[in-house]
């Protein structure tokens, strides 16, 4: 049985490998460091990450969903702070896990997490589709987007039909389903990309490749100083949010892959952030669990973390030993295959569901993908962040005013649900619309939350009416003032009922 069990975890390695090494070399290339830097990241992710406890059959490695933000931090400070950023966020991932907050990740808003992957999706093929063509793609992701409407007259028609038929095999190659299970389609899409430019000495730009030693850099200590600055530590903590939230979305898919032990989203959470750490160490890119890899890994028969710790052996070997291979690659292949992982990126048919039964989430989405390709992505998540804490206010906030008719005795006015500043407007417009001659009782008895703003707003209102002690009395009893929620008790008192035809809803 340990042999059965052995044999299928070898096998599942070598799957995961021949995954692996083309979008490790890619999503370098996406990130605009050296190709190695990419293939440490996932040689690291395979022996440290790993080997430890966490989720047993996810995968790591450098992930199409940090690009973007690599990208611009690249930009921004150099190559050369690249690992003090990502060791800083390894260590802030590590802190996460100590403190046990792993499972609050699952409390971020969906919609934002769509709206950011959307974002990154957007911008991640935008920039590949000049590499597509070996033309140079504009910065900023809104210059990306701007930029392809005269994109058609600057590129090259060799390295746009290399990278458009590895898209092409890259679709069809898993139509042909023993083959997929033995070699995957992206490395039989650069592979066939590699030989048909190299038999017919096609005049493309390939990957370059320095050396895995050579590529490395440790951080001196003059780069550990740049931690003081405000903009360097927003992405260090940018980078830690978004990799822990991609890796513990991701171990959550992967759970529902298989049958076996569940996540310790914790655990799991110092296991990237020691695997971050080792890669900072390293002057390498950051990682984050990949679902492409991760499926891949349970599709294979993976039983055991030895897969993918094997899949990081079989990296290793092959940068060590046939560096040379890559320089085979050309660039325009690489750029295929990330303009498909950008696509998968782009949530259409969650999107979708959402709009059925959520509109409010799809302005969500919508905000956050938008921000990030206008803006960065950093400040994309956080605009989202917002309008999803504040659209959740506007939904609870609902507040009803029903009014009765008792003829000789006056109005009563039963007002319940939380009244708060949002619907105070509402709310107002719906007790000044009520006669001025006739006496007004408020019953606020239903009310589950009243906030200052809305008990100073009731008692000015009652105080401008003739009966102000009848509605201040009834504020103050009810513990309105300052925010108190009323309890049940006053329901039971007031017998509230439902919204009826004399209700209004604010």
């Amino acid at each position: 049985m340990r042999c059965a069990v052995g044999r299928a975890d070898l096998f599942a390695s070598l799957v995961v490998f021949l995954v692996a090494l083309p979008l490790c070399v890619g999503v370098a290339l996406a990130s605009g460091v050296p190709t190695e830097l990419g293939l440490v990241t996932g040689i690291v992710g395979g022996l440290v990450a790993g080997a430890l406890p966490g989720s047993r059959l996810q995968v790591s490695g450098p992930a199409a969903g940090l690009t973007v933000l690599v990208y611009e931090a690249v930009q921004r400070y150099g190559v050369e702070v690249l690992g003090v950023l990502v060791l800083g966020a390894g260590v802030v991932q590590v802190g996460l896990g100590v403190l046990r907050l792993g499972r609050w990740f699952r409390a971020v808003s969906t919609a934002v997490v769509q709206g950011m992957l959307a974002g990154i999706g957007l911008v991640l093929v935008a920039g590949q589709l000049y590499a597509l063509g070996d033309a140079a793609a504009p910065a900023s992701g809104l210059g990306k987007l701007a930029g392809l409407v005269s994109l058609p007259g600057r590129v090259d028609p060799a390295a746009l039909s290399v990278g458009a038929a590895t898209i092409a095999v890259s679709l069809l190659w898993p139509r042909w389903r023993r083959g997929a299970r033995v070699v995957p389609a992206p490395l039989v899409a650069v592979a066939l990309a590699a030989a048909v430019t190299g038999v017919f000495d096609l005049d493309v730009r390939r990957v370059e490749v320095r050396g895995l030693v050579d590529a490395v850099r440790v951080p001196e200590g003059a780069d550990f100083g740049r931690l003081m600055e405000v903009g360097v530590i927003g992405t260090v903590v940018a980078f830690a949010l978004i990799a822990s939230a991609e890796s513990l979305f991701s171990a959550a898919a992967v759970d529902r892959l298989h049958t076996g032990a569940r996540t310790d989203y914790d655990r799991e959470l110092i296991a990237q952030g020691t695997g971050n750490a080792v890669c900072g160490v390293l002057g390498a890119l950051p990682m984050t669990a990949v679902i492409v890899r991760s499926a891949a890994n349970v599709q294979a028969g993976a039983r055991t973390k030895a897969s993918r710790v094997l899949h990081g052996v079989w990296l290793l070997v092959f940068t060590v030993v046939v560096p040379g291979v890559l320089g085979l690659v050309p660039v325009a292949a690489l750029a295929g295959l990330l303009v498909l992982a950008g696509c998968k990126l782009v949530p259409v048919h969650e999107a979708r569901e959402l709009w059925r039964g959520h509109r409010g989430e799809v302005a969500v989405l919508g905000v956050t993908a938008g921000a990030i390709v206008v803006g960065d992505l950093f400040d994309g998540v956080l605009v989202g962040l917002a309008l999803a804490v504040a659209k959740t206010a506007w939904d609870i906030s609902h507040v009803h005013v029903e009014t009765e008719d008792q003829g000789e005795a006056g109005i009563v006015v039963r007002v319940w649900g939380h009244a708060t500043f949002l619907r105070l407007p509402k709310l107002l417009d719906a007790l000044e619309a009520l006669p001025r001659d006739r006496e007004v009782r408020l019953e606020l008895g239903g009310l589950r939350h009243v906030d200052h703003a809305c008990a100073a707003a009731l008692e000015g209102w009652a105080a401008a009416r003739g009966q102000a002690l009848v509605a201040e009395k009834e504020v103050r009893r009810r513990g309105a003032v300052g925010g108190t929620p009323s309890g049940a008790g006053g329901e039971q008192e007031y017998g509230v009922v439902q919204p009826a035809s004399g209700s209004a809803a604010v």
